[in-house]
């Protein structure tokens, strides 16, 4: 019998299921009764510590690992995870959680006879406070850094109580809580691995962590400790493992999943999105019943992004420093023929604000954004004193190439009102290096969510947030919108803050530093043998509710 080199290696790691003495046949033939999750990730995987959780690849890994706090669920309400309940102080400073007594770490050598030990409020302490340490250099330092200072921030009375001081209220912070870089770790074994804590993750999650070859194969076997269990009091995760590639070209993965060697496939690359969907968003009768497709909301607004700053030499010298300029530009965007033939129907149209549809909050009747009326970019043209484009020295818009095509789209739509354009394409690094410098005018966008709560957008358009500190590309200072913007501790019921966000959404449309193109939708593909998978609006992937049959 023969295997190929990937198969050798998990055969190998699973023959820890199964009693020791099989010949090799019977160990093959009981791994293929187990319950193995085949997943592929086309963009490698850094690291599988939380603290460098800044990507979705390694989002989707470290959340099958570990947990936080607290976690989301598919409509992004919070729940309790390791944390059953808490309690925020009158002035909405102070957060005291109180965690459950049933959550263990893996087993780990460094624990007692190697068996994962009780997690407890000071694990809490410890991977907050690693966060934040200039040491670790964390990606995720941003979470607290502002919001919190001195000893007294992350508190552990006891070992089921923790307790986080901020400085003052941020109502949001609970949604922030949810991210990956909030999960806990144990200090021991993060203190012993250090850096390399990335190749030997442990945590509290449903799957926990078994082999990493770089660049082949990664596997997860499931937490028979686990302590979330479903409706009927069964002990999750239903799956025995889950096993990915990193097969680096999204077609040929594609071709994995047709063949059902991959159990799940995310997002449909332009170069085969006509073979799966037609131009109107649904499956080609090539595929009809083959597996299936899932199609939702994503938290990524993707946008054309201007620079406003009118003391900086690139603006006074550009017709975009001009408001009405800046509206035609959002006028002359037919958003729905961009999304329907350039998308084959992935995204919704931004005809409202920045803020995204599938946020909680998100009201396209509240927020007028801009409709495709090409007469009346041409009149905002004309009184911005450049009548039919006449005069109006021709602008530059920045993209990279995987969204050339989008760009070019927009050139032709820009072009049809008389405004003259040329595209610069970048790399990826190089246009993101001089959007921060602020040395480029105009360019292309998006802002994807790493926590359920429209002042994420919102952040970017704060005077304080200025670019390198902040997210503020677009260096927009508006005095009414950062009044709005500082008031947003008083307000702790839901309902009141978000008409708070769509007040200061209004403002960021009248003034437009960013054009809205859509707001994206995640599009999922999965074998018919599969259910239980989760649909929020983040794309987090979520697999200790998946059933395969």
């Amino acid at each position: 019998m023969r295997f190929t080199s990937n198969n050798s290696i998990i055969l190998f790691l699973i023959a820890g299921f199964f009693v020791i003495g099989f010949s090799a046949c019977n160990i093959e033939d009981k791994f293929n009764e187990k319950k193995v999750f085949h997943i592929n990730l086309d963009q490698g995987l850094t690291s599988l510590d939380p603290a460098f959780a800044r990507n979705q690849n390694v989002l989707w890994m470290t959340n099958q690992i570990f947990n936080g706090l607290v976690q989301i669920d598919d409509s992004l309400n919070i729940k309790p995870c390791v944390a059953k309940s808490w309690e925020i102080s009158a002035d909405g400073s102070i957060y005291t959680f109180h965690l459950r007594d049933d959550v263990y770490f893996h087993d780990d050598e460094l624990f007692a006879n190697g068996k994962g030990r009780k997690t407890i409020a000071s694990d809490f302490k410890y991977s907050f406070s690693r966060i934040i340490d200039p040491k670790t250099a964390s990606s995720g330092a941003w979470i607290f850094n502002d919001k919190v200072s001195g000893s007294n921030a992350f508190m552990a009375p006891n070992d089921s109580t923790f307790v986080i001081k901020l400085n003052k209220a941020f109502p949001p912070f609970l949604a922030m809580l949810t991210g990956q870089y909030c999960s806990v770790i144990p200090f021991e074994v993060a203190e012993k691995y250090g850096k390399e804590f990335r190749t030997h993750p442990i945590g509290t999650g449903p799957f926990k962590f078994k082999y990493w070859k770089e660049g082949e194969v990664l596997v997860f076997l499931k937490n028979e400790n686990y302590f979330e269990k479903d409706s009927l009091g069964v002990r999750l995760p239903y799956l025995d493992a889950v096993k990915a590639t990193f097969i680096p070209d999204k077609q040929t993965a594609f071709m994995e999943f047709v063949k059902k060697k991959l159990d799940y496939f995310n997002s449909i690359d332009g170069s085969y999105r006509d073979d799966i969907l037609t131009k109107s968003g649904k499956m080609t009768p090539k595929y009809i019943g083959k597996f299936n497709l899932r199609k939702g909301p994503y938290l990524n607004t993707e946008y054309l992004g201007i620079l406003v700053d009118s003391s900086l030499a690139i603006v006074k010298n550009s017709p975009l420093k001009h408001k009405k300029i800046r509206q035609a530009i959002s006028y002359a965007i037919n958003r729905e023929r961009l999304v329907k033939y350039l998308r084959n129907s992935i995204g919704i149209p931004g005809t409202a604000g920045f803020i995204p549809a599938g946020m909680p909050g998100f009201n396209a009747i509240a927020v007028k954004g801009y409709s495709y009326d090409p007469e009346k970019a041409r009149q905002l043209l004309k009184e911005a004193g450049f009548a039919n484009g006449k005069g109006m020295p021709t602008i530059t818009l920045s993209t990279t190439t995987t969204y050339k095509d989008l760009i070019e789209f927009i050139q032709g739509e820009l072009n049809n009102v008389g405004i003259k354009s040329i595209i610069e394409v970048n790399q990826s690094a190089s246009l993101r290096e001089v959007i921060a410098k602020r040395q480029v005018n105009f360019f292309r966008g998006s802002w994807i969510a790493d926590y359920a709560d429209g002042e994420i957008y919102l952040s970017m358009f704060y005077s304080k947030n200025f670019v390198p500190i902040g997210p503020n590309y677009t260096s927009f200072n508006n005095k009414e919108f950062d009044k709005l913007y500082e008031s947003l501790y008083k307000y702790r019921d839901d309902l009141e803050r978000f008409k708070l966000y769509q007040k200061m959404d209004q403002i960021v449309m009248d003034e437009a530093p960013v054009v809205v193109l859509f707001y994206d939708e995640s599009v999922n593909l999965y074998q018919n043998n599969i259910s239980g998978l989760s649909g929020n609006a983040q794309n987090l992937l979520i697999l200790k509710h998946v059933v395969k049959n």
